[in-house]
């Protein structure tokens, strides 16, 4: 009779299971995502622009559908804010700035659509529309004159980027939130005003 392994001890093949399964699960996580580069403010001619930089890494998921023709569709959201002490910060202003990005494989072009203007551009490359995407030069965020004549506390700005789930096909979005290679999003980047 052989004696059997001790109870706590387990096979070298369940921890290469184990290692396997954490170095995916880090490799997944660590694919695509959104980050806000830098944001600065300047008022001119009485209207607060904004200048902006979003850096998109795309999951090879979102990209194997955009190529396969599925449209994905990010958002920036924009918000102004006013300090205060004892209830939550006041909203001065908030937009949304959205952008539909397309992959049109017989032109071998990449469409991005302003769905904000309807403007539309193409592009040879996705690492072009992507920077074209990401730019925001002299954007304009509100009136000057609604920072004036406020109550007192310091006024702030906040910048984030998404790619917008509900925009997919209703086939594709319970994948879509289930999959961590499909919630992409940067953090909230403040800059002061």
């Amino acid at each position: 009779m052989t004696p059997s392994p001790a109870p706590h001890r387990r096979p070298l093949a369940f921890w290469l299971l184990v290692v396997a399964a954490a170095l995916s699960a880090s490799l997944a996580w660590a694919e695509g995502g959104f980050r806000v580069a830098r944001a600065i403010s300047q008022v001119r001619e009485g209207v607060v622009l904004l200048d902006a930089r979003i850096d998109y890494d795309f999951s090879k998921a979102t990209l194997d559908a955009l190529h396969n023709g599925v449209p994905l569709t990010v958002e920036i959201e924009i918000e102004i804010l006013r300090s205060r002490d004892w209830a939550w910060d006041e909203t001065v202003a908030a937009l949304t700035q959205r952008y539909r990005l397309e992959y049109h494989a017989l032109a071998r072009q990449y469409v991005v659509v302003n769905l904000n203007s309807g403007e539309f551009r193409s592009f040879p490359t996705r690492a072009a529309a992507l920077v074209y995407m990401g730019e925001l030069n002299d954007f304009p965020v509100l009136d000057a004159a609604l920072l004036d004549g406020r109550s007192s506390g310091s006024v702030y700005g906040r910048i984030r980027a998404g790619l917008d789930i509900e925009a997919l096909p209703p086939p594709l979005r319970p994948v879509a939130y289930l999959s961590s290679a499909w919630r992409l999003g940067s953090p909230w980047l403040v800059w002061s005003l």
